[in-house]
C-alpha cells in the first residue's frame, strides 16, 4: 500500500494543480449570481477519447481530494490518522519491533481488531460461518503427518472467537517448547507485575564515605549507546547522578555495583553461549561485544563488572573520578541520587516476543519470582510461571519450566497450553495480556518471521517460533479466510532437518489462513 501510494501521489497532485484554475473560475462564476445562458450552438459530437480525458482529470482530481482527506501514509503504508487513532484505542499500547536498525513502528490495537473479529456490529449476513472442525482437519493433517516432523509431534487450533477447538492431535502431550516458552514467560510476567511496571536502574551515596554505589534493577534493556532508542541510559543515569555529587561539592568517589536483587547461578545450564549472557541484576547492551542489538553474537564474560566500568568512564567524562570499580551492596540508609526507568513492561514483552531475546526472557522470569515472593533464580523464575499459569486456570498438566527462555531442553509445554495461553491473551477482560499478541513476528515482516512466508501467508500469521537442535516448534495466531482469529500451536521433537520441518511448519499456518 505504501509503494501504491508513493507511486500515485505524484500523478494526483499534477492533476489537482491542472483543475484547480477550472474549479476555481467555476467558483467564481457560481458567486457572481444568475447567470444568462447565450443561445446555444447546436450540438457537436464528442469522441470517445475526450470523454475519456475529462473522466480520468475528474476521477484523479477526486482521488487527490479523498487522500488528501485521509491523511499521509507512513512507512509502514498505514495512513497517519489509522496510526494515531490506534494508538489512541489501545492505551498500553506497543512498538512494532522490527528488523535490527529500524524504527519501532506503532503496533495496531490489538483491543478493536479483536473485538472485530468476535463481535456482532457488522452488517447482518455479511460475516460468513466459521471453519468447521473437519475442514481444519482436512487441511493440516496431510501436512503435520510428513516425516519432516520428526518422530513425536503435537497440534492444537482453537478459534479465538468462540473458544471452539477445531483440532487436536495429541494436544495435551508435552513436549520440548524451545523458545514458545516465552510466551508462557510473557504472560506470567504481564499477569504478576502488570503491563505498566517499570524496572528502574539508580544510583545511591552512602553517607560519610563517599561510596557511590550502581545498583542494577534487573533492566535487560539498560543501554550505554549514545542514541538510547528510547530504552534506559546509562549515560543519562551518569550524567544525572554527577549533578548531584557537583551540588553536594564531591569530585572523588568510591564507586561500587550491586547485583543483590538476583540470586542463583548466573550461567544457564547449557553454559557459555553466544543466545544469552550470564544472567544478572545489572548489565547493558545484554553484555554483546558489538553494535548488534539482536541475535547471536560473544557476550562479556562479568556484565555487571563490566556496566561499571563503562559507568566510571562515563563519571569522568562529567568530572568525577573514581576508584575502580567493584561489588558491594547499597546500604539501607544510602541516599538515592538518580535514577533511569525502563519503557513500560508491555514493550519489553513485545521486544522479547519479536526478537526472541533470551536475555529478556530470563530477567523477565526472575522477576516473576520477586513478585510471588521466591529466590529470583533459575528456578524460582520456573516455578514462579507455573504458579502464575495455574491462577490463570491455564491446563499446565505436564508443563515444566526450567527457563523463562526455552533454552533448556528440560523444558515442556503442551499445544493445548501453548493455546490456551494465546486465547487468554485475547480476552476482552485482561487488556493487560494483549502485549502477547502484539508482539509476536509479523509472518514475512518482523522479528524471527522477517524472512519467512515469502510463498505463503505473509502479513497473517503472527507466531512465536521455537528451534533447538531436533526441535522445531511454531505456535501463534492466524486469520482465516472468515475473518475469525485462530490460535494455533504445532510442536515437532526428533526433527532431522530444520530447514525442512520449518517450512513444513510454516504451510500449515497458511493452510489455517486458507
Amino acid at each position: 500500500m505504501a509503494r501504491l501510494a508513493n507511486a500515485v501521489r505524484p500523478g494526483l497532485a499534477r492533476a489537482v494543480t491542472a483543475v484547480r484554475p477550472r474549479l476555481a473560475r467555476l467558483s467564481r462564476a457560481v458567486r457572481t449570481g444568475p447567470v444568462h445562458l447565450p443561445r446555444l450552438p447546436r450540438p457537436r459530437t464528442v469522441r470517445t477519447w475526450q470523454y475519456t480525458a475529462g473522466a480520468a482529470t475528474a476521477g484523479l482530481a477526486l482521488a487527490a481530494a479523498v487522500v488528501t482527506v485521509a491523511g499521509p501514509w507512513d512507512a509502514s503504508g498505514q495512513r497517519t490518522a489509522e496510526r494515531d487513532r490506534a494508538a489512541a484505542l489501545e492505551r498500553t499500547g506497543g512498538a512494532d519491533h522490527g528488523r535490527p536498525g529500524t524504527a519501532a513502528r506503532p503496533a495496531p490495537s490489538a483491543g478493536p481488531v479483536l473485538t472485530g473479529l468476535g463481535g456482532v456490529s457488522g452488517a447482518v449476513g455479511t460475516r460468513r460461518s466459521a471453519a468447521d472442525a473437519q475442514a481444519v482437519s482436512d487441511a493440516l493433517e496431510p501436512l503435520l503427518d510428513a516425516s519432516a516432523l520428526g518422530d513425536s509431534h503435537a497440534a492444537a487450533v482453537v478459534d479465538v472467537t468462540t473458544g471452539e477447538r477445531l483440532y487436536d492431535a495429541d494436544a495435551g502431550k508435552a513436549l520440548v517448547p524451545a523458545s514458545t516458552t516465552k510466551i508462557a514467560t510473557a504472560v506470567a510476567a504481564l499477569s504478576a507485575l502488570g503491563p505498566d511496571h517499570r524496572l528502574t536502574t539508580r544510583t545511591a551515596l552512602e553517607p560519610d564515605t563517599r561510596e557511590l554505589v550502581l545498583v542494577g534493577g534487573g533492566d535487560p534493556t539498560l543501554t550505554a549507546r549514545a542514541r538510547g532508542g528510547g530504552w534506559a541510559s546509562l549515560r543519562t543515569l551518569a550524567a544525572d547522578t554527577a549533578n548531584a555529587l557537583h551540588e553536594r561539592g564531591i569530585r572523588e568517589i568510591t564507586l561500587s555495583y550491586d547485583t543483590t536483587l538476583f540470586t542463583g547461578p548466573a550461567l544457564h545450564p547449557i553454559g557459555v553461549n553466544d543466545n544469552l549472557a550470564p544472567v544478572s541484576a545489572l548489565t547493558v547492551d545484554e553484555g554483546r561485544t558489538d553494535d548488534s542489538v539482536s541475535g547471536p553474537v560473544i557476550r562479556v564474560g562479568d556484565p555487571a563488572a563490566d556496566a561499571a566500568i563503562r559507568f566510571a568512564g562515563f563519571l569522568k567524562e562529567a568530572g568525577i573520578t573514581t576508584t575502580p570499580p567493584g561489588p558491594s551492596k547499597a546500604g539501607t540508609r544510602a541516599q538515592t541520587l538518580a535514577r533511569v526507568s525502563s519503557p513500560p513492561l508491555s514493550a519489553l514483552v513485545e521486544r522479547m516476543l519479536t526478537n526472541s531475546d533470551n536475555d529478556i526472557a530470563e530477567a523477565l522470569a526472575r522477576h516473576t519470582a520477586l513478585a510471588g515472593g521466591r529466590p529470583a533464580s533459575f528456578a524460582g523464575g520456573g516455578e514462579a510461571i507455573a504458579t502464575q499459569l495455574r491462577g490463570l486456570g491455564l491446563p499446565t498438566a505436564g508443563a515444566v519450566f526450567r527457563d523463562g527462555s526455552g533454552l533448556d531442553r528440560a523444558d515442556r509445554l503442551t499445544a493445548d497450553l501453548l493455546t490456551g495461553l494465546l486465547v487468554r491473551a485475547a480476552d476482552p477482560g485482561r487488556p493487560g495480556l494483549r502485549p502477547v499478541l502484539t508482539g509476536l513476528p509479523v509472518a514475512g515482516f518482523t522479528g524471527t518471521l522477517s524472512n519467512r512466508y515469502a510463498d505463503g501467508a505473509s502479513g497473517v500469521v503472527r507466531a512465536k517460533t521455537g528451534t533447538l537442535t531436533g526441535v522445531n516448534t511454531l505456535a501463534g495466531t492466524v486469520v482465516d479466510d472468515t475473518g475469525h482469529l485462530l490460535a494455533f500451536a504445532f510442536l515437532a521433537s526428533g526433527t532431522t532437518d530444520p530447514a525442512e520441518a520449518q517450512s513444513t511448519l510454516d504451510r500449515a499456518a497458511t493452510a489455517l489462513a486458507g
